[in-house]
């Protein structure tokens, strides 16, 4: 297992974001910080609507906050254009979405190997790599299968496969077993912890579940739009 670095490989300074719901201003982050190291597996616990999603979005680059600063590796992100932001989330971030956001008209490979061929990796490369992690996350035997034709567990595996596939340093999961029965959840969990562990790579989670807070070894719980650390949970 590879143990985390002191050093932060992320780090959010007092961020805030407001949106306007027609006539009605919603503060959803109001200052918002955290720091999270290289290698360190951190679940982000709120309940719903308290701005976790919103968070996770800006640490990874889709969105931009109204004030406060993202650094990753010590460079902020709000000097980055838009070109560089887009390497950003290619090449440097995964992403694990609750709803896969897989594309139905691609099968499983395909659909893992698409971050690689946006990266312009060779095809047949691309494939094998996509085709290594879906072994690795149990696909092996759904290698050409279309979403449609996998349950929703298979669907996410694929997700976190793709999430995978251009050897990312940070992987950010939203609610990934929030579409998913307990015990499909649980597998989930289970391959998320030992990827994480094996892969040495950083895992934000964010989620609304205590059980699955408690998998990872921090847990930093958002409340009234700020960010505090909760007791450690454990990994098992």
């Amino acid at each position: 297992m590879n143990e985390p670095s002191a050093t932060p490989l992320l780090t959010a300074k007092d961020l805030r974001k407001t949106y306007q719901m027609g006539r009605r201003s919603v503060e959803v982050l109001r200052g918002a910080s955290l720091e999270v190291a290289k290698g360190e597996f951190v679940a982000l616990r709120g309940a719903s609507g308290s701005g976790k999603s919103t968070l996770l979005h800006l640490l990874g680059g889709l969105d931009l906050p109204d004030s406060g600063r993202i650094e990753f590796r010590g460079e902020s992100l709000d000097q980055w254009g838009a070109a560089r932001l887009a390497r950003f989330r290619n090449q440097q971030v995964g992403f694990v979405f609750q709803a896969y956001h897989l594309l139905p008209e691609l099968d499983a490979t395909e659909n893992v190997s698409l971050p690689a061929r946006i990266l312009r990796q060779p095809a047949a490369e691309a494939a094998e790599r996509a085709r290594l992690l879906l072994e690795r996350v149990g696909l092996g035997k759904r290698l050409d299968h279309l979403p449609t034709e996998l349950s929703g567990g298979e669907q996410q595996r694929v997700a976190i496969a793709r999430a995978l596939i251009n050897r990312p340093p940070l992987v950010l999961a939203d609610e990934p077993t929030g579409n998913l029965d307990s015990a499909t959840g649980g597998d989930i969990m289970d391959l998320l912890a030992s990827l994480q562990s094996e892969e040495g790579m950083t895992l934000i989670l964010v989620t609304h579940d205590p059980r699955v807070a408690g998998r990872a070894p921090k847990v930093l719980e958002l409340v009234d739009g700020v960010v505090g650390e909760r007791a450690s949970g454990r990994h098992g």
